[in-house]
């Protein structure tokens, strides 16, 4: 059964001169979101004295997602174009279980609750940011675009632990509580400042140079750079290029987050690399992903108002961060209990459907594609404009190298594997078609994915020599698939916009689960696989006003 989901979006924005040279702005945006899931079906004989004909737990995410954006920018301060700002963003996630019962609790005092709050998750970032800009001429030849500025950025991770009835005991039903052990705060500060140059040696040719320094409190100093440049060979013919190296640090969830699911027969485990458990299983600490990037295309106008361009790039990532290859059997369980959730044991209990892992650098891959786009704008007199566009990607990734673990095991599995290089389409085409006329507008886009393939696990219904297997995995197909998206909107007076629409109008889901890789019975699709929603169409209305 596929999950409930209600969605709500806030924002405002605004900017206001306070003078002839300076002027403040901001935007405040705020969403929630409201999911519940139903977990696997518990027969009568679990709990007959609050469930006496079997129950349903449901999994139950209450997620509040905002942000306020505030600056003050102007010009002339020495010369330069200056923007001072500042943003606060925080995410919260509090994830519960309702319609469940602790059997534990209940033999040993005799009552459960029936609803529990199992763990709480809230990430945040503080960033402030002051730019400068300025023109200027070189020897009066050389024009020169001149940038430079500093940012200081800090970044909290915060876990919080359930109540004790949702993991003493064995813990809820369907969904047990995060324990202490996993629970705590994390931050980091990062400091950065760059400078950017672009320079127009010759009239028809564009060169753009720029570096940055950062200092994170835990990863310690990087450097990054890139260099663009662009060639007009005539007025509707051009050529750029680009080379740039990448630094992402690994972000404070993928260090200490940690997930836990234990069912009557079996449980499994996202465990920190920081923790006792995750190094129980041969977690390493991460390192930053470093990356290169080469890209180079052309720009073309045949016809007035028609644009195209062709780009082919390639991108190196070294260290990558996913998900390792996961552990299964004594070694996962050891590492599971080590959290201080108690692991079911005993009759009916395969220990090997007992699997743990950990988030790690498993090694480095390289994507080599091609992104193609044409826009034209069609002028239909009385009958408005229309907006056509197409966008195609075309991609290859492969993983070159593979690292290993603390016990020195190769830390990607096919299933890893499969997963950085086949589960996202290797194709994508969105052609999107914008008509306004008087004070009515409409959308529609069309979307193509194409195929993906995922390495599935095998699961209660699979043979038992490859049941719960971490090293033999099902290769599932999903074809390509078409997604449509509409909305029309209508325009009220200059303050006021409504619309309605629609992502994915006619519901298309990914294909269907062989049941041998569909644990227990309810996950229906293949949710390892990107680009197509395994909840279907999604409709929508929206107001917006401005002022």
């Amino acid at each position: 059964m596929t999950p409930e989901e209600t969605r709500g979006n806030l924002s405002i924005e605004w900017e206001k001169p306070i003078n002839e040279n300076v002027k403040t702005y901001g935007l405040i945006t705020y969403a929630h979101r409201h999911a519940e899931s139903y977990q696997n079906y518990r027969l009568p004989s679990i709990a007959p004295s609050y469930y006496p004909g079997g129950f349903s737990p449901r999994e139950v995410i209450d997620e509040d997602d905002f942000q306020a954006n505030i600056g003050v920018k102007g010009d002339n301060l020495f010369g330069f174009d200056w923007d001072l700002s500042t943003l606060y963003g925080q995410d919260g996630d509090a994830i519960r279980n309702r319609n469940s019962v602790n059997t534990g609790w209940l033999s040993a005092y005799g009552w459960s609750p029936t609803s529990f709050r199992a763990e709480n998750y809230t990430m945040a970032q503080w960033t402030s940011n002051f730019d400068m800009r300025r023109n200027f001429n070189i020897a009066h030849l050389v024009p020169v675009t001149f940038a430079i500025g500093a940012e200081h950025r800090l970044e909290t991770y915060q876990i919080k632990a359930g109540e004790p009835a949702s993991y003493l005991y064995g813990g809820a039903a369907a969904y047990a509580g995060l324990t202490p052990q996993n629970a705590g705060n994390w931050q980091r500060n990062v400091w950065a400042g760059y400078i950017d140059g672009d320079f127009h040696p010759l009239k028809h040719w564009d060169l753009d140079f720029a570096g940055r320094f950062g200092h994170y409190t835990d990863f310690g100093n990087t450097e990054t750079g890139k260099v663009t440049t662009r060639y007009d060979i005539t007025r509707r013919i051009a050529v750029r290029a680009t080379i740039s190296n990448g630094f992402r640090a690994p972000s404070l969830a993928e260090e200490h987050f940690s997930s836990l699911n234990v069912s009557p027969t079996g449980a499994t485990g996202l465990l920190s690399t920081t923790s006792a458990a995750g190094r129980l299983i041969g977690a390493n600490p991460l390192k930053p992903e470093r990356s290169t990037n080469i890209e180079g295309g052309i720009i073309v106008e045949p016809l007035d108002g028609l644009h195209i361009s062709a780009d082919l790039y390639q991108i190196n990532i070294r260290d990558r961060i996913t998900g390792a290859q996961a552990v299964n059997g004594q070694a996962a369980y050891d590492a599971i209990a080590l959290t201080g959730v108690q692991v079911p044991t005993g009759p009916g209990v395969d220990i090997s459907d007992i699997s743990a892992n950990y988030f790690a650098n498993v090694g480095s891959t390289r994507t080599q594609g091609v992104d193609i786009q044409a826009d034209y704008r069609w002028r239909l007199r009385q009958y408005g404009t229309l907006d056509l566009s197409l966008a195609v990607n075309l991609n290859r990734t492969r993983i070159h190298h593979v690292n290993t673990n603390a016990f020195g095991q190769p830390m990607a599995s096919a299933q890893t594997i499969g997963y950085l290089t086949s589960a996202a389409p290797r194709s994508k085409i969105i052609l999107n078609a914008y008509w306004a006329v008087g004070r009515w507008d409409v959308n529609i886009r069309q979307t193509r994915y194409g195929q993906t393939t995922s390495m599935l696990s095998y699961e209660d219904l699979a043979p038992a020599a490859i049941r719960y297997s971490t090293t033999q995995f099902a290769q599932f197909v999903n074809t390509p698939v078409w997604l449509t998206d509409l909305e029309v909107g209508y325009r009220i007076d200059p303050h006021w916009h409504v619309a309605l629409g629609a992502n994915n109008i006619f519901n298309q889901r990914p294909r269907r689960l062989n049941p041998i890789n569909n644990y227990l019975g309810p996950r229906m699709y293949d949710q390892s696989a990107s680009g197509i929603s395994i909840v279907g169409g999604y409709y929508y209305g929206r107001l917006n006003v401005s002022f």
